[in-house]
């Protein structure tokens, strides 16, 4: 192993619905030994337990109100504090904003540490609707109607933009072009945190 290579890998998804960013992170998670740390993941497990903070989420959840970004940003501290979590993570979900890139920040400054990068998988517009729009016809999903589609593009867009501003001016954002095969995006991911001199702990 080089100096600048370390086998710990604190990594962020991000990505419009659509641009394959669950299947990515799965294959990268798996790469580098680390979990995935998904917010909805996390949402459903506290629920299906039944923790304080599960009921906190059902409840806000019954009353069609949104997870606030301090209960969001507890649940994702609690579950960076498992044993699991030591070594690593890759984020899909959160941060979402500016305010919870900042209780993040605050979180891993706690722990001396950071995010090692941010995997931005650049998927054109038009790309991202027509996945979501075949996903619709295959699954037969009334919800993914061309107005719902482009109403959550629109969100993604606008919440996304300032994050990638902050860690953009940090120099941790890789842009992956996220149009090819599975296995060609994967290896185009390999390729920049490979870069960053982050190493593998399995083949894949």
């Amino acid at each position: 192993m080089t100096a600048s290579a370390h086998s710990t890998a604190r990594l962020l998804i991000v990505g419009p619905q659509g641009s394959g960013k669950g299947t990515q992170g799965v294959r990268i998670a798996e790469a580098y030994g680390i979990p995935v740390v998904s917010t909805g993941d996390i949402f459903r497990a506290n629920i299906k337990e039944g923790t304080d903070l599960g009921k906190q989420v059902t409840a806000i959840l019954d009353a069609g109100d949104l997870v606030s970004d301090e209960l969001t940003g507890a649940l994702v501290r609690d579950r960076l504090s498992q044993a699991d979590a030591a070594n690593g993570f890759l984020l899909d979900g959160y941060p979402r904003n500016a305010a919870q890139v900042e209780h993040l920040d605050a979180f891993l400054g706690e722990q001396g540490t950071a995010l090692d990068a941010v995997i931005l998988l650049d998927v054109p517009r038009e790309e991202s609707i027509a996945r979501l729009a075949l996903r619709a016809t295959e699954q037969g999903r009334a919800d993914d109607t061309p107005e719902a589609i482009a109403h959550r593009l629109d969100i993604y867009e606008a919440q996304t933009a300032p994050i990638l501003d902050a860690y953009g001016a940090r120099g941790i954002v890789d842009t992956i072009d996220g149009v090819g095969s599975l296995d060609e995006i994967t290896e185009r991911i390999f390729t920049a945190l490979a870069l960053r001199g982050l190493v593998r702990t399995a083949a894949v």
